[in-house]
């Protein structure tokens, strides 16, 4: 019997891991116990040389770092709950030592593109609601660099009565407040305005209870889906001449945190708007800086000045 099932469950129970984080653990921990079995082995008797095994295994197939490094990570918390559960003796993935991750600079977009992929929102639609919500999911992605699981589940109530500030459930149900910039306050305001007559139509019309989230949706989930909003940030920016090899909401997320650290924002703000647990992971941006440093030398510093006379 897996003890997979019960791992996913005390995750979710226990520890308040985000859904998604729970399908990653769930489809890394599948072909971890498949190779096993292919190898006549089981998770209740792996040895640290057959979980070393199955990473060589995973290199060889081509597997990026990122992902090879996220696989021994679902291992070893999978190996840590049966070791803490009394299921197992001993941990054997606890040194086992991983690629570690490529530090890339995150994928951003300028101002330029920025204003391009709000104009193109405002004007891409088959109706004036389908535009009005798009402006206002745009508007939102970049003035709160909200994650887009978190953009697209938003609470209604949270958007009620003109907000300055919106609560946010982050990861492991975390809550954080992020503020609203004038342009998304009145984007949200025109969107809600619209919603709630449509939302009252369909109560009266079809008996539909009212939604309670703030970009509704007729699917299982209630809400407009991850993948939804990511086929409609492709389709604004080819309507805004932006490559849409460049535009994810993760991008604009990354445009939010660079633009602000850009126009003089400290790092620990910034961390604590975009809901990172370590102030490390926020720190990566200040590449932005790079620039602006070496064009603040190269125009004041008095040797800088004599080069050019």
């Amino acid at each position: 019997m897996s003890w997979v099932p019960a791992f996913l469950d005390a995750q979710a129970a226990e520890l308040g891991s985000a859904e998604n984080t729970i399908l990653s653990y769930a489809r890394d921990l599948e072909d971890f116990t498949g190779w096993l079995s292919h190898q006549g082995a089981s998770e209740a008797a792996a040895t640290r040389d057959q979980i070393e095994s199955y990473l060589i295994h995973c290199e060889a197939q081509g597997l990026a770092r990122a992902t090879r490094a996220r696989r021994l990570s679902a291992i070893r918390q999978f190996y840590r709950f049966a070791f803490e559960e009394g299921l197992r003796e001993d941990n054997p993935a606890i040194e086992i030592r991983g690629p570690g991750r490529a530090k890339r600079l995150p994928k951003t977009l300028d101002h330029a593109e920025v204003d391009a992929l709000l104009e193109a929102a405002r004007a891409h639609g088959r109706s004036e609601a389908d535009r009005v919500r798009n402006t206002c999911l745009m508007e939102l992605l970049y003035a709160t660099g909200m994650r887009v699981t978190e953009l697209v589940s938003l609470p209604v109530m949270a958007a009620r009565g003109d907000p300055r500030m919106l609560l946010v459930a982050g990861k492991g149900g975390k809550e954080r407040m992020v503020p609203l910039s004038p342009p998304a306050r009145v984007a949200l305001a025109a969107w809600l305005a619209l919603r709630d007559v449509a939302e009252e139509e369909a109560r009266v019309e079809k008996r539909k209870p009212p939604s309670r989230f703030l970009f509704p949706s007729r699917g299982k989930a209630g809400h407009l889906t991850r993948q939804s909003f990511f086929t409609l940030i492709k389709d604004i920016a080819v309507a805004g001449g932006v490559s849409p090899a460049k535009v994810t909401p993760h991008t604009l997320r990354h445009a939010f945190a660079t633009h602000l650290l850009a126009g003089g924002a400290d790092l620990r703000s910034i961390q604590v708007m975009l809901g990172h647990a370590d102030l490390a992971t926020t720190e990566i941006y200040t590449h932005v800086l790079d620039e602006r440093l070496r064009d603040l030398v190269l125009e004041h510093h008095p040797l800088a000045k004599k080069t050019k006379e």
